[in-house]
């Protein structure tokens, strides 16, 4: 019987959630944040949650996917992926490039809304509950943490069926766990096609679980997922519908019937929403939508219902499930314990153990009732953990479970119950020597019994209620008086509350009472005694079953051997009694035996012969020698008939070494003896019989002593055979173990270096774009620019370049000394040694020979790290610059021209009153020439150094007049004789076009 089974749409509604223990909380989450989360559960939201699990190269994907998911769906999303810790996460950023709904970075007590995408921060472990998100600091070592199985199993508990959980690109098997908890609360599976995946890891991982509802690339994603959630809830896909002419019952029957033919297990008995839900997903797996082309489909290819058998199991279990329900059951468990007898033995039954988790936390759990019971009260534990699972049983017996398991497990019991190995957690061999894993179909075997404790928890309620009806009877016949039956929190005891008696009405405990079950409800029950189908008659094969031979040489072996020794009736048998050749007629003696049977002389020989035919055969084959019976009676139509029956064991020749030739000789026979007339009275009658007695007690005793001899030989062998194969089987283990060790170390750095890789390509991404971007503004500024290395070696340069020098993109990595250009400039050379010698740039203004003009800057190359690594040499045209500054200077020359020649004496200013043109009047007035740049107060010995002349000027200057005129001043003669004249002085600011400048026209006016 399955250990666990797809859940049906009624039992949403019926039953209460069947999933995993809840998820250890961390210490940062406050007494209030709690309090806060649990007051908005009575608002929680009703509106579907998508979680999305990615890794490497999962990026894509989701682009993909929000780019065809629309806006308003009404469906909130949270992304999970495998970040590395940077402490800025740039994911939501991306993100929103793919999608026009909010892109948040989850926050600790963050309410999910709808039209939403939440993004799970790096360094961070994340859950839901009531609709609010949980964040909680690793516990786990980077490249062993799964947090999407850590988000999916909240998920899973929190959404129920409004969840669904996305597998994406990724390496490794996160979110494998998870779905199967996301499923088993009636929630949807999809995962993206492998085939589409950048990294298949992940998604294959999801696909072999046999969980997934929808398997499609990326893109065809959302519109599966809106066609599913925006259906009627007795619409979707996978629900319960009326049996109709699609669906039909006898189809149904079929199926079970082709199953159990293969498998020789029966699922009639289950739930048929159940059922049809498990068949509709592998009818979808193969694209067939009716139900009688299913049923051909089975019968044409037995793979599928080994497939479907398959389906039909779900393994979904976890360590100390529900831990107030094993809390409870541990304070049932210590009394018991202490009443128990000393040194006897505490049996419990865990039926559809799964994968073993749930008998391996019962053998924990009472090992630490053990330590609460007074020392030296020494009890044995024995448990019985069984399933139809095959490969359940395997993985269950070596006890070795993920790392994963440090969620369900306390650290504690890890370090008492479990070694750390590199690729998970192993079971101590004193736990698991006390379970006993075994195949067991609960439908139809044996129950084991006197039992102490029965758990069977979440397993009834996917059977139907007759079947329940059955079992319970059988649960109370199992149990010792006062024995305990632990269910599941959906599991209810529903019309046989008097076999049993509530002890935990929430966690389902129950103690057996006395009250004796029905007999009728025992012999109803299906038992099946043996596994065993019944085999074949068959006839008799070569040495060991072949057909007879009536020629060839083999038969000439035989008849020449039987011709050197015997005449009579004879047959050639082996050490099973299988006859492989008769000789003569041999019906007087052996006869067909009734039923199934094949040619074997045990069977064939007649009831007078069958004791002394057993007797010499077996005696022959013991001591590989001659075995002869006298006076052996057997009736025959005339009467009784006296036998001599010898047995000749055969050494020669080879191919019949080992084999026996039985032969039946007939012997003078008294007329008294034939007639069987002797007195039964007398003594001599009753002497015989007592002798015979005697004669065949003794051979019984021989026979049972020789076969207690011979099977504690062979459970000696068989104990030497089992160390040897144990011993074996640790070597492969431990070689197991290296591999498995090997591989996750070779997961983790390639999940690493995947990591990494994503990193590289978007920095390659950006220093591609940073390239793109710095050759177009190079290429704007139209700067010719040449990088040179250490040794003057051409790195790069710009394509305005060759207005200068010709060079062409081949000639990267060629000396700049190698070409020849067209500045009218020696010394470059030089100075671009200069620059790399002394780390100090420098600048000049050249020309070249088409008449143009640059200002070539020379600087050190400098890197990030601040490494002198080469030369940047730049060449900015300053050709219009040039012709500017000539056209300026000969404005300049011409306007000084036209002072320096008028007939009054003028002066030109700079801003600081400095002298800049003077005219040849001005000199022949007050005899002195002004030179350039001196300042108009030293001329003519300070007569010019007058406050009111000051003030005039530096009003100009300022702007605060346009001009004077007429400012008498008295100024020295041109000699000294002659006394000071009195002039007239007027100012202007001059303008240029329009606009002023910084210099003032002086002149001067004589009275």
């Amino acid at each position: 019987m399955p250990s666990a089974t797809p859940a049906s749409p009624e039992e949403r509604n019926s039953a209460e959630p069947v999933s995993a223990s809840p998820l250890p909380i961390d210490a940062q989450v406050s007494q209030a944040q709690l309090r806060r989360v649990q007051a908005q559960e009575d608002n929680s939201e009703t509106f579907p949650i998508v979680g999305m699990g990615g890794s490497a190269g999962s990026l894509g994907a989701f682009e993909q996917f929000f780019q065809h998911m629309p806006p308003d769906s009404g469906i909130a999303f949270v992304v999970v992926m495998h970040l590395a810790p940077n402490p800025s996460g740039e994911l939501p950023q991306v993100m929103q490039r793919f999608t026009a709904m909010p892109v948040l970075e989850a926050a600790d007590g963050m309410k999910v809304r709808p039209n939403h995408v939440y993004v799970i921060p790096p360094d961070r472990d994340m859950s839901i509950m009531h609709g609010t998100l949980l964040l909680f600091a690793p516990t786990q070592p980077r490249g062993k943490r799964l947090p999407i199985d850590f988000f999916y199993q909240s998920l899973a508990k929190d959404a129920r069926e409004r969840a669904v959980c996305i597998i994406f690109s990724g390496m490794g098997s996160d979110g494998t766990l998870g779905l199967k908890m996301v499923m088993e609360n009636f929630g949807m599976v999809m995962v993206q096609s492998p085939e589409t995946a950048e990294y298949d890891s992940m998604p294959r991982s999801a696909i072999a679980t046999e969980f997934v509802d929808y398997i499609l690339p990326a893109d065809q994603l959302p519109d599966k997922l809106l066609e599913y959630l925006h259906k009627p809830v007795m619409d979707r896909p996978r629900r319960e519908r009326p049996e109709s002419v699609s669906r039909p019952a006898h189809a149904l029957q079929k199926i079970f019937l082709l199953i159990r033919a293969q498998t020789g297990h029966d699922f009639s008995f289950y739930k048929r929403n159940t059922v049809f839900r498990r068949i509709e997903r592998r009818m979808n797996s193969h694209q067939i939508k009716e139900f009688t082309h299913y049923v051909r489909y089975l019968q044409e290819n037995p793979q599928e219902v080994d497939a479907l058998f398959k389906e039909l199991l779900i393994g979904v279990t976890k360590f100390f499930r529900d831990h107030e329900a094993y809390e409870s059951l541990k304070t049932q468990l210590i009394p018991m314990l202490r009443q128990k007898p000393i040194n006897s033995v505490f049996r419990v039954w865990a039926p559809g153990c799964s994968t073993g988790e749930e008998a391996y936390s019962l053998a924990m759990l009472l090992q630490e009732c053990l330590d609460q019971v007074e020392p030296g009260h020494y009890l044995k534990i024995q448990i019985f953990a069984t399933d139809i699972n095959a490969q359940g049983i395997d993985f269950a017996r070596a006890g070795l479970y993920p790392d994963s398991i440090v969620a369900d497990v306390t650290p504690e019991r890890l370090e008492r119950f479990f070694v750390k190995q590199e690729t998970g957690f192993l079971i101590r061999k004193e736990v698991r020597d006390a379970v006993i894993f075994a195949l067991h179909d609960i439908n139809k075997d044996a129950p084991f019994t006197r039992l102490d404790l029965l758990c069977c928890r979440n397993l009834l309620i996917y059977l139907s209620a007759e079947l329940q009806r059955n079992l319970l009877p059988v649960f109370h016949y199992a149990l010792n008086p006062g024995g305990l039956l632990f269910l599941g929190p959906s599991e209810n005891m529903t019309g046989f509350h008097e076999l049993f008696k509530p002890l935990d009405i929430k966690w389902k405990i129950f103690r057996r009472n006395d009250a004796s079950s029905s007999v009728t409800r025992l012999v109803n029950f299906p038992f099946a005694l043996s596994r065993q189908q019944p085999s074949a008659p068959v006839a008799a094969t070569s040495m060991t079953s072949s057909a007879p031979r009536k020629d060839g040489p083999f038969a000439s072996l035989v008849q020449k051997v039987m011709l050197q020794a015997f005449t009579p009736p004879a047959v050639l048998i082996n050490a099973k009694g299988e006859i492989l050749y008769v000789n003569g007629r041999t019906g007087r003696y052996l006869e067909p035996a009734p039923g199934l049977g094949g040619l074997n002389i045990f069977e064939m020989a007649r009831e007078e012969l069958n004791y002394e035919i057993s007797a010499v055969v077996h005696k022959a084959n013991a001591a590989k020698e001659s075995v002869v019976a006298e006076n052996v009676k057997v009736k025959t139509d005339a009467g009784y008939q006296l036998l001599r029956i010898s047995v000749t064991y055969l050494t020669e020749p080879d191919a019949l070494a080992g084999l026996m030739l039985v032969a039946f000789e007939d012997q003078p026979t008294p007329r008294r003896v034939r007639t069987g007339k002797a007195a039964p009275g007398t003594d001599l009658s009753r002497d015989t019989v007592v002798a015979s007695l005697e004669k065949e007690l003794q051979y019984t005793k021989h026979r049972l002593q020789t076969t207690i001899e011979e099977m504690e030989s062979s459970l000696e062998e068989l104990k030497s055979t089992n160390e040897e194969l144990q011993s074996a089987n640790e070597e492969l283990q431990s070689t197991n173990e290296e591999a498995m060790t090997n591989k996750e170390e070779m997961q983790s750095l390639n999940e690493e270096l995947m990591t990494l890789n994503m990193q590289y390509l978007s920095k390659t991404e950006e220093l591609s774009q940073a390239a793109n971007d710095m050759k177009n503004l190079l290429d704007a500024t139209e700067i010719a620019t040449i990088f040179l290395d250490n040794d003057m070696i051409i790195r790069r340069f710009t394509p305005s370049v060759g207005r200068i020098m010709h060079l062409q993109p081949a000639d990267v990595g060629r000396p700049i000394t190698h070409f020849a250009n067209n500045l009218r400039y020696a010394s470059l050379i030089q100075d671009i040694n200069q620059v790399l010698d002394r780390l100090v740039s420098t600048e000049s203004i050249i020309q070249t020979t088409t008449n143009e003009w640059y200002a070539m800057r020379i600087l050190p190359y400098r890197t990030l790290d601040n490494y002198i690594s080469g030369a940047v040499i730049t060449f900015t045209d300053i050709s219009g610059l040039k012709r500017l500054e000539e056209e300026l200077q000969s404005s300049r020359r011409y306007a000084e021209s036209i002072v320096e020649t008028v007939r009054e004496p003028m002066l030109v200013l700079d801003h600081e009153l400095r002298v800049l043109t003077v005219s040849q009047a001005f000199t022949e007035a007050f005899g002195e020439e002004p030179a350039k740049g001196q300042p108009l107060t030293e001329l003519n010995h300070g007569a010019w150094r007058q406050p009111i002349l000051r003030d005039n000027l530096t009003s100009l200057l300022r702007g605060d007049s346009a001009g004077f005129d007429d400012l008498p001043l008295a100024l020295p003669s041109p000699t000294r004789e002659e006394p000071p004249r009195r002039v007239l002085v007027y100012g202007r600011r001059i303008r240029s076009e329009g606009h002023p400048t910084d210099r003032i026209l002086l002149g001067v006016r004589f009275e």
